[in-house]
């Protein structure tokens, strides 16, 4: 008898699980039935500030695979279809589709035998006045990156306010650059990455600056000012920024309404609280994506981390399971990447702040050398920190900032971080060496070179 596998989001998590399913088990076993609110399925969200930025130039080329394809799979797309209830007594789903909109809109049923909950994330959005204006845009979804194009390109704004100092707010600035906007950063904090320990932060601030972005550091959203419903300024505690367009980067939480409704069990951080095979508290109900709660494997706390790379692996591993295979996905260890124009900044593991507030007695090294050899041409400054356990020399966290050829060395120092390594174990890894690509020792040795020097001054 054939089963339903109902998968609710379209995006990276749960299309990887329905595409897995698919694999091990075939439509006569197994329905598949994927729900997507939006008008895409199974894109790079992440590729969104350079769609925005014009590195990419069609936003078809963010989709991985479009529903045509999966249909060939036997695996049911409904776009404009929006999950709203979750019953497991019942085990059905209560659906929305774009037959309707509003208090009009057509409700229908559909029972599940497995579940997959794909819901993402949902963007913080200030709670302020005028926060409805046009012209305000986040830029979560790739139909939101689609609509800011457009607004670019009917409006000609000239001065854009980015709202946030992370990854989004850094790779948005660098694209309202790209568009000649005059732009002008706002954060709360007093630096922006705050996932950075402050000295990392500073350089990227300098970045920012030395691009032409004013930066409004230490500074609260406290309105939108607008004319004729249209953005005019943004409000903070420091007073009023002229705006014709407020992009908002203040990051999101994970969207574990619908599960949290339903009964099913939801972690102190808001995601959903999943075992390493995926599933969640209720039978045959499995959750991925930037929706669930994981584990941080240097902290050993629980965290929520919006990432593709995450999504995806979590997604396989549901997938994989239920379609009768075997997958785990361990947790994370906060590895993330980025870049401000010619500025890449990197980090995976602790900062200093997050490690103390682990509980380890932590300290760091920070060292300065050259992507390449410093006598080849495009040899360019990279700067490198190490944090690290005082009693064992354990490698607890690292941040990068540098130019071209600088941030994709987190990998070596990521990869280091997973398998618990010493800086002194560090010091002897094989790294490659030629003289184009980095100098006879490589900024990671140099780097784990210090810190396990430093290292026997504690003990």
């Amino acid at each position: 008898m054939t089963s339903r596998l109902v998968v609710i989001g379209g995006d990276a998590a749960g299309m990887s699980a329905a595409s897995q399913a698919r694999k091990r088990r075939p439509a006569s076993d197994l329905e598949i039935v994927a729900f997507e609110r939006g008008q895409h399925v199974s894109y790079s969200a992440c590729g969104i500030p350079y769609l925005v930025a014009g590195d990419v130039t069609d936003p078809d080329a963010l989709v991985a695979r479009h529903p045509a394809e999966f249909l060939k799979l036997d695996i049911d797309v409904r776009l404009s279809s929006e999950v709203v209830a979750i019953d497991l007594d019942r085990r059905s789903v209560v659906f929305r589709s774009a037959a309707g909109s509003g208090a009009s809109a057509r409700e229908s049923v559909l029972g599940f035998d497995q579940l997959v909950i794909a819901t993402g994330g949902v963007p913080t959005r200030p709670d302020v006045p005028g926060s409805l204006s046009v012209g305000i845009h986040g830029v979560q979804t790739l139909e939101d990156g689609i609509r800011l194009l457009g607004y670019l390109d009917r409006h000609q704004p000239r001065r854009a306010v980015v709202v946030g100092g992370g990854y989004i707010g850094l790779e948005m600035a660098e694209a309202m650059l790209r568009h000649g906007l005059d732009v002008t950063l706002v954060d709360a904090a007093e630096q922006p990455m705050r996932t950075l320990d402050p000295d990392m932060g500073g350089l990227i601030a300098d970045a920012l600056r030395a691009e032409g972005v004013t930066l409004r550091l230490g500074e609260r959203l406290e309105g939108f000012a607008s004319t004729a419903g249209r953005v005019t300024a943004v409000h903070t505690s420091g007073g009023e920024i002229p705006a014709d367009l407020v992009i908002l980067g203040l990051g999101s939480r994970p969207d574990s309404g619908l599960a949290r409704a339903a009964g099913i069990a939801v972690g102190e951080t808001g995601g959903v609280r999943t075992d390493r095979r995926m599933r969640t508290s209720a039978e045959g109900v499995w959750a991925a994506g930037d929706c669930v709660e994981t584990l941080h494997l240097v902290s050993l706390r629980p965290v929520a981390i919006a990432l593709g790379t995450h999504a995806n692996k979590q997604g396989r591993a549901a997938g994989i399971n239920i379609g009768g295979g075997y997958a785990t996905f361990p947790g994370v260890v906060g590895t993330a990447v980025s870049k401000l124009c010619g500025t890449e900044v990197a980090r995976t593991g602790l900062s200093t702040a997050e490690a103390a507030a682990a509980g380890f007695a932590a300290y760091s090294v920070t060292t300065e050398s050259t992507t390449r050899a410093g006598y080849y041409p495009g040899a360019r400054k990279i700067k490198t920190k190490i944090i690290a356990e005082r009693t064992t020399g354990r490698l607890l966290g690292a941040q990068i900032v540098g130019e071209e050829g600088a941030a994709k060395r987190i990998d070596a120092l990521a990869v280091a971080l997973w398998h618990g390594m010493t800086v002194e174990e560090m010091t002897s890894l094989d790294l490659s060496y030629a003289p184009p690509f980095a100098p006879v020792w490589d900024p990671v040795l140099i780097a784990a070179r210090k810190a396990a020097e430093a290292l026997g001054s504690f003990s």
